[in-house]
């Protein structure tokens, strides 16, 4: 059984990704935790600030986000009668990112699932801001879904490996999963800084072709791209339904972002995009 954290501010973005997630694990056993964050300092003053959390204040913040996710959970054991779901409502009174960890640690979820939007600014445009400190801040798999995009089977993933960092399998199972179930086809993209190929390269091919045999998978490489322009190239060019990626907090995400303003804002997420930690 797979436990799924899905983070909702009750906008349409947030409900589309937890539609996505409906429709990504039908026919699986699935816990779905629907997490509603408040943020204390949008509704209270200094003084409230201090007063105790028990307060009529804080009762009613929370009450109303607890109304707005039963009825959210109702409207989902309607829609999806015949799964084999269960869901439960978690309400927060916190920093976005330490609910997210609380919730990670007590209900041993194995996947995030949100959506992009929300960024002001251009280094954010992929991922939108709180789906963006997520992965800074958590050592979990995160989906992450675009703005307004509707689920289709993921026919072909596309893997990308920067070219600083080795290929592992180590917190891999996310992509594997997605693969094994809809008998995906893989294409594996190497960003490179120049055409040497280096011992450890030809050791990762060797290392993937047995590790991804039985799988329909082709290798790729592109010179001197930033990986984010890169990225969005190939799923036009080879009609990707979702892209894949490991990071590891902070080296790879500068690296992915590095480049023009253009091409970073040009980017945006066109498809999924599971980030998986190593």
């Amino acid at each position: 059984m797979k436990n799924i954290l899905l983070p909702t501010d009750f906008s349409d973005n947030a409900k589309n990704a937890i539609l996505f997630a409906m429709e990504y694990f039908k026919n699986e056993l699935c816990t779905f935790y629907l997490l509603n964050v408040q943020k204390a300092s949008s509704y209270t003053t200094d003084d409230l600030m201090a007063a105790p959390a028990n307060t009529s204040v804080h009762q009613s913040v929370l009450s109303e986000a607890k109304r707005k996710l039963k009825t959210m959970i109702e409207d989902l054991k309607l829609q999806y009668p015949n799964q084999a779901y269960s869901y439960h409502a978690i309400t927060d009174y916190d920093i976005f990112t330490d609910a997210i960890r609380q919730a990670i640690a007590s209900k041993n979820i194995d996947l995030i699932v949100m959506g992009t939007n929300g960024a002001t600014s251009a280094s954010e445009v992929v991922f939108g801001s709180n789906t963006l400190n997520v992965i800074r801040k958590i050592d979990c798999p995160v989906l992450a879904i675009p703005q307004g995009y509707h689920f289709k089977k993921p026919k072909i993933v596309l893997f990308t490996i920067d070219y600083r960092d080795r290929f592992i399998t180590t917190g891999i199972e996310p992509l594997m999963d997605t693969i094994t179930k809809y008998k995906s086809s893989l294409r594996i993209l190497k960003v490179k800084e120049d055409e040497t190929v280096t011992v450890a390269e030809f050791d990762d091919k060797k290392h993937m072709k047995e590790f991804f045999k039985g799988i329909n998978h082709t290798f790729h490489s592109i010179i001197n791209v930033p990986t984010a322009l890169a990225i969005n190239s190939f799923v036009q060019i080879m009609d990707v339904d979702m892209t894949a990626m490991f990071v590891k907090r902070e080296t790879f995400l500068e690296r992915f972002f590095k480049g023009s303003e253009t091409s970073k804002i040009s980017y945006g997420t066109r498809v999924p995009l599971l980030i998986m930690h190593s």
